[in-house]
């Protein structure tokens, strides 16, 4: 019984970790449709986004009864409630690509992304590349470690973030509030994406430590 059950939590954590992958793909791919008013990947990234709503709920499903047929003791109950809010920031990452999808579709044919502003959200694009990268090995390893550092690397999305509303702050800016708006969307969609890539970082300290802290948004670096 105890087998199973331990087998039964090894693969809830690969599908956290196939997740990781999907959500990453999307937003990589609806990165490249936004910049290049690409409307058939646009679609495509926008259908595909089904497929982690589907593991979503299927992973809420397989935990449920877990804990509904397991009565886990207090580590294993941690495990599968971890795991249940880690798939739900994973699920949010997926539904902000899909964002960043529909803009790209929105605006085609054009670009949503002014021409000078096309390397910030490509700067972005990667940094989310790299987040949700690290957040998979995190994940699969527990490594605590990596998780304080996903915190420190999304301080580099943040600061992207305030660099771009700085510009279309700016008395400069010549492309009109519909562009502006656009922007300020897209620039958020990003932060966020970051935003949950650390909390589900925070989960896995929590998983690990048992520390509440972390699972409620003290800074990770004072895990000691």
């Amino acid at each position: 019984m105890r087998e199973q059950f331990e087998i039964d939590l090894q693969s809830i954590d690969d599908q956290l970790v196939e997740m990781t992958r999907l959500v990453g793909s999307a937003m990589s791919r609806a990165t490249t449709a936004l910049l290049d008013a690409d409307l058939s990947l646009a679609e495509s990234v926008i259908a595909a986004d089904e497929q982690v709503d589907a593991l979503h709920h299927d992973l809420e499903e397989r935990a449920l009864v877990l804990i509904a047929r397991q009565a886990p003791v207090a580590t294993d109950l941690r495990t599968l409630i971890a795991a249940l809010r880690m798939s739900a920031d994973l699920e949010r990452m997926g539904d902000l690509a899909r964002h960043v999808a529909k803009l790209a579709r929105l605006r085609y044919p054009n670009s949503a992304v002014p021409a000078e502003l096309r390397g910030d959200i490509t700067e972005m694009g990667d940094v989310a590349k790299r987040l949700v990268l690290k957040t998979g090995a995190i994940i699969a390893s527990r490594d605590i470690k990596e998780a304080e550092e996903l915190e420190a690397d999304d301080d580099e999305m943040d600061r992207l973030h305030r660099d771009l509303f700085g510009k279309l702050m700016s008395p400069e800016w010549d492309h009109g509030v519909e562009s502006a708006v656009d922007i300020t969307l897209l620039s958020r969609y990003y932060e966020r994406y970051g935003d949950h890539a650390v909390g589900v970082a925070r989960r896995v300290v929590f998983l690990v430590t048992g520390d509440h802290s972390a699972a409620h948004g003290e800074p990770l670096t004072d895990q000691g």
